[in-house]
């Protein structure tokens, strides 16, 4: 295989983090996004309040707005990056992505994690914050990982049963239903984001594709070695890796788009396959254009 090979079959997504943002600004990214081919996909985050910046400035809702740019937009998959399984119950995210698949036309990539959980004490913990201002309860770590398994599950049984009941760990069913179905049989394809061990069990036994934070938050040596612990679940398991696509998401650098590149070419040497290029706010005129032409365009072409 060519040493470039990687760079030239990595597949990209554009990200806007829907804080100290209006609708309108996120709305041109991807409209402008929409039209250029070298983008795959276009993301959003999953939080209620910032984890940056003024406490009291604006967030939009993720699942809300994600239905409002799927309205607005044709080609482009589209997900939250990662949907937090604490703030909903499951048959209703089931019902809430299933209406976003049917808007879409079935567009949707189901991403999903497990939310905040509580830890250790003296460990910065932004969950806690955000989940008190929404009367919302922060699980022990096996407690959410336990919840997102038994989410998993429902989702996969409303996109493939009429109706169905479940007596679950956490939540209990009765005939449930959920029409329209999804525009594709099984429903949409389901990212995972975590890392952890257990997490990477989770990933290995229902993920279409994992995702991790890319550098500066994880470097390339660490994705590896996460990598090779799924590969190793999916040994125990009896699954192909190969049926799991790779991905990483990074915060592209305006002033600095080699470095960027240079992330993007160092997760491609590592296996990552889908590159999410996040955009730090204010957004430079033409966003999505600029990632083409800095970014995209150059890693596929072995540019410096």
């Amino acid at each position: 295989m060519p040493e470039d090979a990687p760079c030239r079959a990595l597949r990209f997504g554009v990200k806007t983090t829907p804080m100290h943002l209006t609708y309108d600004e996120i709305l041109r990214v991807w409209e402008e996004a929409d039209e250029l081919p070298e983008l795959d996909d276009a993301w959003l985050w999953d939080h209620l309040t910032p984890l940056a910046g003024p406490p009291g400035g604006a967030v939009l809702e993720g699942w809300t707005l994600l239905a409002a740019l799927a309205a607005r937009t044709t080609r482009l998959h589209l997900g939250l990056l990662v949907t937090s399984n604490r703030l909903r119950a499951p048959a209703h995210l089931g019902k809430i992505a299933t209406t976003v698949d049917a808007i879409s036309r079935g567009r949707l990539v189901m991403g999903l994690g497990v939310g905040g959980t509580r830890q250790p004490d003296g460990l910065p913990n932004p969950a806690v914050a955000e989940y008190a201002a929404y009367g919302l309860p922060l699980p022990s770590p096996g407690e959410g990982l336990a919840r997102l398994t038994e989410t998993i599950t429902i989702l996969r049984r409303m996109w493939t049963e009429g109706v169905f009941d479940h007596d679950g760990p956490f939540t209990t069913l009765r005939g449930t239903r959920n029409g329209p179905g999804p525009a594709r049989p099984g429903g949409p394809p389901l990212l995972l984001g975590g890392w952890g061990d257990r997490m990477l069990r989770i990933v290995a036994e229902h993920a279409d594709i994992w995702n991790v934070p890319g550098p500066p938050h994880h470097g390339t040596d660490w994705i590896a070695g996460r990598a090779r612990v799924l590969d190793a679940h999916c040994a125990a398991i009896g699954r192909d890796p190969a049926e799991i696509t790779r991905s990483a998401q990074i915060i592209v650098d305006y002033a600095d788009p080699a470095a960027t590149r240079a992330h993007v070419r160092a997760l491609a040497a590592v296996g990552i396959r889908h590159v999410v290029l996040a955009l730090p706010r204010p957004y430079v005129d033409h966003a999505a254009r600029w990632l083409v032409d800095e970014i995209v365009k150059p890693v596929r072409e072995g540019g410096a």
